[in-house]
């Protein structure tokens, strides 16, 4: 197997666990798994761990000259914070749906250019999924396409998290590459 593991510094750990940390509550929030757990519940994850540690995170990656890292978990960073201090106002559905469909292409950027490696570019493209189907979720007053959209998010904070936990315990983060067999030439 192999153990392509990309340790990356103690802060892009540090991200990816807040990262990972956060999807799960806000993903377990929507999914409505957990009898009277809701996505408001996620709130004070979502301002604490997900908007001021990840930014500080992000912050730190930037300070460290690892420009992926950093843009990435300072702009996530503020997105949550954003979405956890307006929470809980009176905002319409269609406001909501906005904001999460303008979270959803930051998410997709991330997706586009994440230097991290296939889990981190699984994660934030895994969230951007949840975030577009939140989206219209909401613009539609579709409960249902919620959920769907709250698993895609438990999906992207558990790549997140393995992405954290692999780099810690050296555990691999590839694929193995198969050989080429009898009579087939690789090329490269």
């Amino acid at each position: 197997m192999d153990n392509d593991v990309s340790a990356g510094s103690t802060t892009t750990v540090v991200g990816r666990l807040t990262l990972g940390i956060t999807l799960l509550a806000f993903g377990l929030g929507y999914a409505d798994v957990i009898d009277g757990v809701t996505a408001a519940d996620a709130v004070s994850v979502a301002h604490y761990v997900g908007g001021v540690a990840l930014f500080v995170a992000g912050l730190l990656a930037l300070r460290e000259r690892d420009a992926a890292s950093g843009t990435a978990f300072s702009a996530l960073g503020a997105l949550w914070f954003t979405w956890a201090v307006t929470a809980g106002s009176r905002m319409s559905d269609n406001a909501a749906g906005l904001f999460l469909l303008l979270f959803a292409l930051v998410a997709l950027s991330l997706t586009l250019g994440a230097a991290g490696g296939v889990l981190d570019q699984g994660a934030y493209g895994l969230f951007a999924v949840s975030l577009l189907l939140l989206a219209i979720a909401h613009f539609a007053g579709n409960d249902g396409l919620g959920r769907i959209g709250g698993w895609f998010a438990v999906a992207a904070g558990a790549v997140a998290w393995y992405a954290a936990t692999a780099a810690l315990a050296h555990w691999p983060t590839a694929l193995p590459r198969r050989a080429a067999g009898r009579g087939v030439t690789a090329a490269g």
